[in-house]
């Protein structure tokens, strides 16, 4: 009974280390195939911000924009970048900061305002889109819509474009503007 024990304890214990055996030879082999790409490390850029915030205001400093090369039909001439140092945009935002912003999408070249109504008249408000077609400060790069909204009650609305001086006066506003802030960057890079 005593060798039968003996022997039972050997085929336990050498089982054990045929399996041992096994999977360390399997590290083995596997470990001299190499490590494949997607198990590597990857390298940091220690210089790129964590933080969204960090990260675009890093861009505008270093002027990035965004591109639509040819995004329209292989037309490859046309080249759109917005930033802050874009004069259209910056006098955009500088005509229209009395007035609550709803959306400013800056890669998508639009800025649209919240309604707006003054003290005097409660049931008449405005909103304001700016839509930019083109980065140069010419009359044809910039849309203005000037929407109109008419309350009886709170629940009565009605809501129009309206195609009045408002519209002409902040688009020459902007445009104004805007040659002002390229004639100061023109002065400054001299």
């Amino acid at each position: 009974m005593l060798q039968n024990n003996k022997n039972k304890y050997k085929s336990k214990f050498f089982g054990f280390f045929v399996k041992f055996l096994s999977i360390f030879a399997f590290f083995l082999i596997a470990s001299s195939c190499g490590v494949p790409e997607f198990a590597k490390p990857k390298k940091v850029n220690r210089d790129t911000p964590v933080g969204a915030k960090e990260r675009a205001r890093k861009n505008v400093e270093e002027g990035r924009g965004v591109s639509l090369k040819g995004a329209f039909g292989g037309r490859g001439s046309t080249n759109y970048e917005f930033s802050t140092s874009n004069p259209l945009w910056r006098a955009s935002l500088e005509i229209i900061d009395f007035m609550p912003l709803t959306t400013v999408d800056y890669s998508g070249g639009i800025i649209i305002t919240d309604w707006y109504s003054d003290a005097a008249s409660s049931n008449e408000s405005i909103k304001i889109t700016v839509r930019f077609l083109s980065n140069e400060v010419q009359s044809n790069s910039i849309k203005v819509i000037v929407h109109n909204k008419k309350c009886k009650t709170n629940e009565n609305c009605a809501i129009d474009e309206i195609d009045s001086n408002i519209k002409f006066e902040l688009q020459k506003s902007i445009l104004a503007k805007a040659a002002q802030f390229e004639r100061e960057s023109k002065k400054s890079k001299k």
